[in-house]
């Protein structure tokens, strides 16, 4: 199956390249493949999907849970960020962000969107209270009076 995962030119293309041409970039291709965890893949997967329709609002999800995963904190906040301009009325979005800025460590602007995420009909309250995301955010006077009802 030579050739499946790597497209190789036509025989009768111009640019066509010899066998040993075309075999070392295979190898180089699987040397890239090889050096990249499961995780690094999949992110750099669905960022070159976002490159193709920056307004791809799964793919927007799927990548930010992906770079938050990985600790890209700044780069879940941007993408988190861009779903709330596209979805303004979604409260997982909205609440995705909060996540996002608590880890951040921007608690006022987490809180903020939390507030908003309840707002919109976010009501899992119980999930808030132990989501590791809002770590940060458990002794501030917003976050409890948010979980209390206050």
């Amino acid at each position: 199956m030579a050739g499946r995962d790597t497209p190789q030119p036509a025989s009768n293309d111009p640019g066509s390249k010899g066998p040993a041409e075309g075999l070392g970039r295979r190898r180089k291709s699987g040397a890239w493949f090889g050096s990249l965890s499961q995780l690094d893949f999949d992110i750099d997967f669905f960022e070159k999907l976002l490159a193709r329709r920056a307004d791809a609002v799964e793919v927007l999800r799927i990548l930010a849970e992906l770079v938050s995963r990985r600790g890209l904190v700044q780069r879940a906040v941007d993408l988190d960020r861009r779903l709330v301009e596209l979805l303004p009325d979604d409260f997982l979005a909205r609440y995705n962000l909060a996540c996002s800025l608590a880890r951040a460590d921007r608690p006022d602007d987490a809180i903020d969107s939390l507030s908003r995420a309840i707002l919109l009909g976010y009501d899992d309250l119980a999930h808030m209270e132990s989501d590791p995301d809002l770590e940060s955010l458990r002794d501030h006077p917003d976050f409890r009076a948010l979980i209390d009802g206050d």
